[in-house]
């Protein structure tokens, strides 16, 4: 018998990070998708026309009469989560990605099958998170009749398809509505640079401050460096994370290890001014124009590339770019067996700086000759580590442990694996993830002390050991305090370093300096996360500068609303200024988050040891309405 075919709309959607929420909440995460589901998918379905063909754990696949009707659910999908999730913590939200196609395809009873249906779900996997990706077929139907924007990708290989597949992506935003607009190339790459090149997000994050959660990535609202570095006679450079080009997504680990690797090189040089790791890496996964990124980050350059690992070789393709101008001022490409993965780092951050006209000083010649190990296997071993820190769970912190330790019995000198494994044990003992905390906090002392002893002029070992003693088992700020400073001496463009050493500063008193110092922070990270607000806001409840402090613990709020201590900071502020309606609010939802605050609770628990700042904080509360006990 003939295969039945006709031609359809085929929608393929699933949902983002499906596997990490279904870890960290089971119960929860079906919960929430059988809400949506019932109350928004399934009625904007039956109002489009939607028929389900079948649906995975994570996604549904769904068909439809018409192009429009596709694209308007899709749409109306998207916008309406936006809207339910904006109180949910970014790390827990459910987002969709959507791919639709218009193609023919073959009917097998109910379900539906083909390339029609395969080039679907291809495009959805090229959708952003919350976002839509469509077909030329279905851009050509619905360009003049449908308010969106479009950005074309251009021809793309998916996988399984044998011709590349020209993509566009739907712009939701009304004020793109008419436009089509082309993903940039740089004129000047040589072809041979082209497929590959992109940005992408993987925001691996560390422990920074007591309280902060390293999953917590959010990006903050207010205005970025813009173009502050072009007035300077520094370069300003941006790297962007090298796209994996390997046929295994499993090796992003290993691109994405050695664009950081790069980066914090970079971050070494005193006549460079590099932009945070965080905020490069934003741009993971987009299709990017140079000159929007420089005038996003405020820089004046940027380094983008992609990666292939197999076997025992890696190829990596690499380029500089004037991202004012947009010409090319470096690029090559490099094919080398793995055992060389060293001396090609070298050679890339080399040929960087040259191009910059950049001169090292004696000290930074001396640092960045120093290699992370020579042992090839314990590198890869490092960088799969890296990895499974960011996943920020309880099995993957045990394994991160694991491949640490593994890369430190094949190369016993490895100063950064004894400053990851340190931050492993830490956060292990702050998240109740090992059964004796003392034990691991000790631990987490111990290889801190050994990566700082191997290696004095690494910039992460200090941090990390400067991370373990402001913990309560040790609160030595003083001492952290001194490694704090070795920290952003060697490494002055450490976002992150800098956050960390306002923080304490405001532990022992020096709230002035601390200011000065997590704006410097803000400015290496335009994408800073929500916790460098917060600091920011304590800086200033603590100099007096009340009506100052309030957006500021307001903004760290509105990123992260379950996160008690903005609530509790902004509180003593509406105390000192009596503002006794705003208090009894933020009681309240204090009070919701099963916080509510006494006198004696945050005397006892307090990080600060500065009896005049303790004494303003508790004496906003007192004035706020907080009891004693």
């Amino acid at each position: 018998m003939n295969d039945q075919r006709r031609l359809a709309a085929i929608l393929s959607a699933d949902m983002v990070g499906y596997s990490r929420l279904m870890e960290a909440d089971e119960s929860g995460t079906i919960a929430r998708q059988k809400s949506f589901r019932k109350e928004l998918i399934d009625p904007k379905l039956a109002a489009h026309g939607g028929r389900i063909v079948k649906t995975t754990g994570d996604g549904i696949l769904v068909e439809f009469p018409s192009v429009i009707e596709a694209v308007k659910f899709a749409a109306n999908v998207q916008r309406a989560m936006v809207v339910r999730e904006e109180k949910t913590p970014e790390n827990k939200r459910i987002l969709y990605r959507i791919g639709i196609n218009l193609g023919d395809i073959v009917i097998d009873g109910d379900d539906i099958l083909g390339d029609g249906v395969n080039i679907a779900a291809r495009l959805e996997s090229l959708a952003l998170p919350g976002g839509i990706c469509i077909s030329r077929n279905v851009f050509n139907q619905i360009k003049n009749r449908l308010s969106f924007g479009y950005e074309e990708l251009g021809p793309t290989k998916v996988k399984n398809i044998s011709e590349p597949v020209v993509a566009f992506r739907v712009l939701l935003d009304p004020a793109d509505a008419g436009k089509t607009i082309r993903a940039k190339r740089i004129a000047t790459l040589p072809n041979r640079f082209v497929a590959g090149i992109s940005a992408s997000l993987f925001v691996l994050l560390v422990g920074g401050v007591a309280w902060w959660q390293p999953w917590e990535s959010n990006t903050d609202s207010l205005p970025s460096m813009k173009r502050e570095a072009f007035q300077s006679d520094k370069p300003s450079i941006a790297v962007l994370p090298f796209t994996n080009m390997s046929s295994d997504p499993e090796q992003e680990y290993f691109s994405d290890g050695l664009t950081e690797d790069l980066l914090t090189d970079l971050s070494k040089i005193s006549a460079l001014s590099v932009v945070s790791r965080s905020a490069s890496f934003a741009y993971k996964g987009k299709v990017v124009d140079i000159r929007a990124v420089a005038k996003d980050l405020g820089i004046s350059h940027v380094v983008e590339g992609s990666v292939r690992k197999a076997g025992g070789r890696v190829r990596i393709t690499t380029q500089l770019v004037d991202a004012v101008s947009g010409t090319q001022l470096w690029a090559d490409r490099y094919d080398r067996n793995l055992e060389d993965i060293f001396a090609l780092q070298d050679e890339v951050r080399g040929e960087i700086v040259s191009a910059l006209q950049v001169t090292l000083t004696p000290s930074e010649k001396r640092r960045l000759a120093r290699r992370r190990t020579e042992n090839a296997e314990a590198y890869d071993l490092y960088l799969q580590g890296l990895r499974q820190e960011s996943f920020f769970t309880k099995d993957a912190n045990s394994e991160s442990r694991r491949l640490f330790e593994e890369a430190i019995v094949l190369d016993p000198k490895f100063t950064l694996a004894y400053a990851r494994l340190s931050l492993a044990y830490s956060l292990a003992q702050e998240n109740d993830w090992v059964s004796d905390k003392e034990v691991a906090a000790q631990k987490a002392l111990r290889l801190a002390e050994k990566a700082v002893a191997l290696d004095s002029d690494s910039p992460f070992a200090h941090w990390a050991l400067a991370r373990v003693l402001t913990r309560p088992l040790f609160n030595d700020p003083e001492r952290a305090l001194s490694e704090l400073r070795q920290t952003v001496n060697l490494d002055p463009n450490f976002a992150d370093g800098h956050a960390f050493l306002a923080n304490v500063l405001n532990y022992v008193g020096r709230a002035e300096e601390a200011l000065g110092i997590i704006k410097t922070a803000i400015r290496i990270n335009p994408h800073h996360p929500f916790w460098y607000i917060h600091i920011k806001g304590q800086c200033l409840l603590l100099l007096g500068r009340y009506e100052e402090a309030i957006p500021a613990f307001q903004a760290a709020i509105e990123r992260n609303p379950t996160f008690a201590p903005p609530h509790r900071f902004l509180l003593a502020t509406y105390g000192h200024l009596g503002r006794t309606e705003d208090a009894e609010w933020e009681i309240s939802e204090l009070e919701a988050l099963n916080q509510r605050p006494t006198i004696k609770w945050v005397k006892n628990n307090t990080p600060f040891i500065y009896p005049e700042y303790i004494n303003r904080y508790l004496e906003g509360l007192r004035k706020a309405g907080v009891p004693e006990e």
